[in-house]
């Protein structure tokens, strides 16, 4: 189990509350709370403040159900326990100046809640604050990826070898063997509900997998991943059941040099919408815009979906360290389509990829 360091992220996290002129911050948002504590319960919450004292320190905040759990995974910080935890912590925060709070997670009566709780103090939203702290991984949320990637990886090419990818199999059980191998190989669980898509069904980018059956001649979609330690991979594949027609290799062709031109632009300090245009630029050419229907790719760690987005409509620049997917597609509506996707990390020279299977056009 890696050893993540909680501690320095919340110092991360104080010296960015401090530049914002807080003297606190209430953390709500559990995925936050995890990566700033490494607690894992459903009910969590932490006080981080800008000059903490020994009169007034931080505070992480839960019920009764997790004293011990607290106790064992946040052993460095103080405990509050209260079945209402957020307004506990808010009451505690009372007096402060300025008091952070994360205004895209906080509910109208949440927030009602909170004023009630804090009474003179200001309450100033923290505007994706941690989040902003989450998009650039450390080393040991790095090694977490590549587990994740690891056990992917692995499990695709066990059930391929295996022959699990066949004419006759339905794509729901196709997908229950892929998420059981990956659990066997040590993922906690699936990234997220495998998308397995057959024919003509592979048009569709997000399809839920259903009794259709494989085919030979169809392209077989495969977007899935594993999750490790909470990190998650995520990665798709395209493949065809047995020989490609001459639209098939044509279409995959034109998704890989896509996909291709979209991993080379990644680069510290690369606008977001200027990879999601290199990539996109390449299928625009080939008159297939309208097919391209999605963003380029985002980040991924703790949740699947995380900052930064990379798409036309996406804001800001690349940073080394950052995890994010490269996934374009071509979608023909009654026929078929592909998507080729790999997780990487940004780096100050080559990204590095952590989705190892081959993008070669494999043929089953």
């Amino acid at each position: 189990m890696t050893r993540h360091d909680h501690a320095g992220r919340r110092e991360r996290l104080r010296a960015l509350a401090a530049e914002r002129g807080l003297d606190a911050v209430l953390v709500t948002d559990l995925v936050n709370v995890r990566y700033l504590t490494g607690f894992t319960g459903s009910n969590g919450a932490l006080l981080l403040r800008t000059d903490p004292t020994p009169g007034a320190p931080d505070l992480f905040g839960t019920d009764g159900r997790y004293t011990t759990q607290a106790g064992t995974q946040v052993p460095d910080l103080e405990l509050v326990v209260d079945r209402a935890t957020v307004g506990a912590l808010a009451r505690a925060a009372a007096g402060v100046g300025r008091l952070g709070y994360e205004s895209h997670v906080v509910t109208v009566d949440g927030l009602r809640g909170l004023e009630g709780a804090v009474g003179s103090t200001e309450l100033v939203s923290a505007r994706h604050a941690v989040e902003q702290l989450r998009a650039v991984k450390d080393a040991d949320e790095v090694e977490a990826l590549r587990r994740a990637c690891t056990v992917a990886d692995q499990a695709l090419a066990e059930l391929a070898a295996e022959g699990a990818l066949r004419p006759g199999r339905t794509e729901l059980a196709v997908g229950r063997e892929l998420d059981a191998r990956m659990l066997a190989l040590g993922a906690e669980a699936p990234s997220f509900e495998t998308i397995v898509a057959a024919g003509a069904n592979s048009a569709i980018p997000h399809h839920r997998p259903d009794a259709t059956e494989l085919r030979g001649g169809d392209f077989l979609k495969l977007d899935f991943g594993a999750t490790v330690e909470g990190y998650h991979s995520d990665m798709t594949r395209t493949l065809v059941l047995g020989h490609p027609a001459d639209w098939q290799t044509e279409v995959y062709a034109l998704v890989q040099e896509s996909q291709a031109a979209g991993r080379a632009a990644l680069g510290v300090g690369v606008e977001v919408t200027a990879v999601d245009a290199a990539a996109r630029e390449v299928i625009a050419a080939a008159g297939h815009a309208e097919h391209f229907t999605h963003g380029l790719g985002h980040g991924v760690g703790l949740q699947i979906h995380e900052a930064p987005g990379i798409s036309a409509l996406g804001a800001g620049t690349l940073a080394a360290g950052m995890a994010v997917t490269v996934e374009p597609g071509v979608y023909l509506p009654g026929h078929g389509g592909v998507r080729i996707e790999d997780t990487l990390i940004v780096t100050d020279g080559e990204p590095e990829l952590l989705t190892l299977t081959s993008k070669e056009l494999l043929v089953l």
